[in-house]
This record gives C-alpha cells, structure tokens and sequence, in this order.
C-alpha cells in the first residue's frame, strides 16, 4: 500500500445532496423543506434555543441561588507587581491614574490592594481597599495607605 494506492472505505463518502434541480434529482420541487410553515419559507430563522414548541432547556432546568447585581468587584493587585512596578518606573506614588496609564487595571476598575510578595521600597499607594497584611507591609517600609473614597463621584 502506498499514497497514491489510498482511497476512503467503500461507502463512506456520499455524495452532496443537490437540492432544486428538479423533479428528476430527487430533492426539486419543495427542496426538501416540506409544505408551507415557517421553515419552508426563505428568510426563516430560528431563536436560539427554540425546540419546536417543546419547552426549552433553560427554562425546564430548575433555577437556584441569588445574583446580587449590587456587588462590589474588585481588581486585586498584589504588593510584589507593585513591587516590581517600582523598580521598573521608579514612580513612589502609586494613584489610581498611574496604574490605569501603566495598563496594570482600568478606568472603572475598583483597586485592592493584597499581600502577596515582597515590598522592599518605600511608596504611597493610592487604592479603594486594602488587605490588613498589605496595609502592614506598607507601613513597616514607611510608606502611605491612601484609601479612594469611591462615593465622591456621585451625586
């Protein structure tokens, strides 16, 4: 057996059903798409989920738990990126805007502030929220925890 000698099983390939080229091919007249309904007709499309009637999944499946939609995300960002931020940019006041700038979080982003890592610079950092080991680590280097206050904005 070689390349050339390879060929699919014997019945494995069939061919492309070819659909509205009249009566003699099988599949002309209706085209396989059945008499009248909304599938027969061009332009038809289906709502995703739709099962013909039938009730759909999402709403057979029972619904459980509580989405609060006025939870408070937060970005956290470790004291070993702000560590090496430091070091990279020489910048010691860490505010929400340098870090926006610097692509470490976004505009809408909510900042904590953890402890995970090592601080070996003395900096002024700038966020919604801190972690009570983070605030520790700051302040043994003699640095600053500057809390945002996040309700100034709004009216």
């Amino acid at each position: 057996m070689k390349l050339h000698n390879l060929k699919p099983a014997t019945g494995s390939v069939k061919k492309e059903k070819r659909i509205g080229r009249g009566t003699g091919s099988g599949h002309g007249g209706t085209s396989t798409r059945g008499h009248k309904g909304a599938q027969s007709r061009s332009g038809y499309s289906r709502k995703i989920g739709f099962e013909g009637g039938q009730m759909p999944l999402h709403r057979r499946i029972p619904k459980f738990g509580f989405n609060n939609n006025n939870k408070k995300k937060y970005r956290t960002i470790n004291v070993g990126l702000l560590n090496s931020f430091v070091e990279s940019t020489k910048i010691i006041e860490l505010t929400h805007d340098v870090l926006i700038q610097n692509e470490i979080c976004n505009k809408k982003d909510s900042i904590k502030i953890l402890n995970k890592g090592e601080l070996n610079h003395k900096i002024s950092v700038f966020a919604h929220k801190f972690s009570q080991e983070a605030v520790h680590t700051i302040e043994k280097l003699g640095g600053k925890v500057h809390i945002i206050n996040e309700n100034k904005n709004k009216l």
